[in-house]
Formats: C-alpha cells, structure tokens, sequence
C-alpha cells in the first residue's frame, strides 16, 4: 500500500550541493526534518559548519559539512569519499548550487536608440569569461556532481536526482543572459538524463523556482542606497498573481515530492513553484 507521507526518505543519504545556504539550506532542513542524512556540500566549509552548528540539535548526527568545488571533477570525487565514509551510499542528489554575477548581466533591457552613444555596460559589453563562469557553474556545477554520484546510483540501479532550473529557462529574463541560457540548458539536461537513466530505475527532475529574494540576486532587487525594491522588483511582483517573493521554505514540499516515492513515476519533469508567474500574460 503507498505511504501517502515522506517516510520513504527516512534514513536514505542526500547530497545537496550549496547545501548550506538559500534553496539548499531549506531543501536540506526539509530532508533532516523527514529523517534523511544530508551531506551539505559547499565552497566554503566555514560557512557550512556554522550553518550546521545553527540548525536543532537532533539534527546534528545526521549532517555534514563537505567541502567541494562542483565544477573540480576532483573535488566532487572526494567529496563522494568523505560522504560514503560517513553515510555509506549516496540514495539522493540535489543541485543548489548556481548563480549569476554583475559582470554578467547587462545595465539595460534594450538596446536603445542613442546606441552606441551608451554602449557602455550594455550587452556588447559583457565580460565574456564572467558568462563562462556562470554556465560552468549552473550548467556543469549540475553535469560534474550527476556523473560522480549518479554512477554509483546507476550501479545500483535506484536513485533519485533534482536539479535546480528556474522560471528563466522558460522565458528568458532581460539583463542576464547567461543565466536564462544556462538555466533553459539545465532544463534540456534534466530531460536527456531522465531518458537515459530510465532503464536503471534513477529517476531525474528538476524544479523551476519563480522569484526568491536571496543574496546572490539582491544587487537587482533591493536599492543599496534606501533598502527599497528596485523598479525590477516592482515589476516582478507586479507580473506574479501572488503579489509577493517566494520563501525559501515554500521549495520544500515541492522538493520532497519529487524525491520520494510518491512520485516514482515522475521523471524528466520540470516543476515551477512561482506564485503564477508563468501562468501570466500580464494582462
């Protein structure tokens, strides 16, 4: 009979790359609260371990702090090493770890009709090794992890893999364009590996989160001089029905659905949690 709850979970291992902040953090609070042990593995294992340290109680002989660098193949080897010397196996994968960065996103969202007069920061102007950085990190900070983990699951022949796309993969958003890019290709990976992994029971999904205030986004959102949001983010909760951000904690059940059993017939899936945003036309 199915188990209409997460008790599946109860005891299996996670991996969640830039597990100690932002979606990481709540997709791997979400994981200890139903009984799984969770690896966070992050750049910074400083930051992690005072994560780790802030986090209940009954919590911490289940959690570890690993450090890797998820676009090293060496250093997701190793942390592989340190995860099975302290859990045995690896069941789960969630890739968190991603972002964007200034020198990649442009000032403007048209090229208006002064050009070239203000040519500067514009789209001509990006800093191309800055895009290469953001698609390693979001495209092959995805791939690295999935083939070193998902080997051993593949062997096994049970596993489950999440990624983390975004609502820019379907429709790309102005000012950065490689993170829209490399999000639409985590979208297009997900799908591939969910057909490819079919045969060996390891299922891969991916979730599409709409617009959370973190710290990696904040320099687009919040006014550095009042605090206020900028006329970006004025627009954004304009075009999403709900009015508002998302929370961290609202990724959570989406996340926990689809690494459970209870969507053992879930795969190749891209789900947006987004207060509506895509369902918007805005009119």
């Amino acid at each position: 009979m199915t188990q209409f709850d997460f008790s599946d979970l109860k005891n299996t291992t996670a991996v969640v790359t830039g597990g100690s902040a932002g979606i990481g953090l709540a997709i791997s609070e979400a994981l200890l609260a139903v009984g799984a042990n969770v690896a966070m593995l992050s750049r910074n294992s400083e930051t992690a371990a005072k994560t780790i340290a802030g986090l209940d109680t009954r919590y911490h002989s289940n959690v570890i702090a690993v450090p890797c660098d998820v676009v090293d193949r060496s250093s997701v080897i190793n942390a592989k090493s340190e995860v099975e010397k302290n859990f045995g196996g690896v069941d789960l994968l969630v890739n968190c770890a991603g972002g964007n960065t200034k020198a990649a996103t442009s000032s403007a969202n048209f090229v208006s009709g002064s050009f070239p007069a203000d040519k500067e920061n514009s789209f001509f102007d990006l800093d191309v090794d800055a895009m290469r950085e953001v698609f390693d990190l979001n495209l092959f900070g995805t791939i690295l992890p999935i083939m070193v983990f998902g080997e051993t699951m593949a062997a096994k022949k049970k596993g489950v893999i999440l990624n983390i796309s975004s609502v820019a993969s379907f429709a790309p958003l102005s000012k950065v364009p490689a993170y829209s890019a490399s999000k639409s290709s985590i979208n297009s990976v997900t799908q591939w590996l969910a057909v490819h992994f079919a045969h060996v029971n390891v299922r891969v999904n991916a979730i599409a989160p709409g617009f959370f205030l973190t710290q990696q986004n904040r320099f687009l959102l919040i006014d550095e001089k009042n605090g206020a949001f900028s006329s970006r983010a004025e627009k954004i909760i304009t075009n999403t029905p709900m009015g508002r951000f998302g929370k961290t904690e609202e990724l959570q059940g989406a996340a926990l659905f689809l690494l459970s059993d209870l969507s053992r017939f879930v795969t190749g899936a891209v789900l947006p949690v987004d207060g509506g945003f895509l369902a918007y036309s805005g009119v």
